[in-house]
C-alpha cells in the first residue's frame, strides 16, 4: 500500500519526533530527581522499570494488528508509537509539574 500524501509521512515523522523529545524529557527529569535536583514519588525508580513491558507489548500488539490488516508503512509506525506517546506524554506532563526539589 502507498502514502496517500507527503503530508502523511510528515506527520508521522512529527508525532515520531515528540516521541523522542518526551522520552528525553522524561529520562531528564527522572534522572534530575535521582540526583535530588527534580522532585519525584518515591514510586517513580519502581515504575521507570514497571511501564517498559506493558508499553512495549500495547506497541507491538498495535503493529501487528495493523500489519495483519495490510495497512501502509505509516499507517504501521502510527499503530505502534501510539501507546507509547500515550505514556511519554502522561510521564513528561506528570514530572513537569512537580517541579524542582526534593522528592
Amino acid at each position: 500500500m502507498r502514502y496517500k500524501t507527503a503530508v502523511d509521512i510528515g506527520r508521522e515523522a512529527v508525532n515520531l519526533w515528540m516521541l523522542w523529545g518526551e522520552t528525553q524529557a522524561v529520562m531528564g527529569y527522572r534522572m534530575m530527581g535521582m540526583a535530588g535536583l527534580w522532585n519525584i514519588a518515591p514510586s517513580e525508580r519502581r515504575l521507570m522499570v514497571a511501564e517498559k513491558p506493558e508499553a512495549m507489548v500495547r506497541s507491538a500488539t498495535a503493529a501487528a494488528r495493523a500489519m495483519a490488516k495490510g495497512q501502509a508503512p505509516h499507517q504501521i509506525v502510527a499503530a505502534a508509537s501510539k501507546p507509547l506517546r500515550s505514556k511519554t506524554r502522561a510521564n513528561a506532563a506528570r514530572l513537569a509539574k512537580r517541579g524542582p526539589g526534593r522528592g
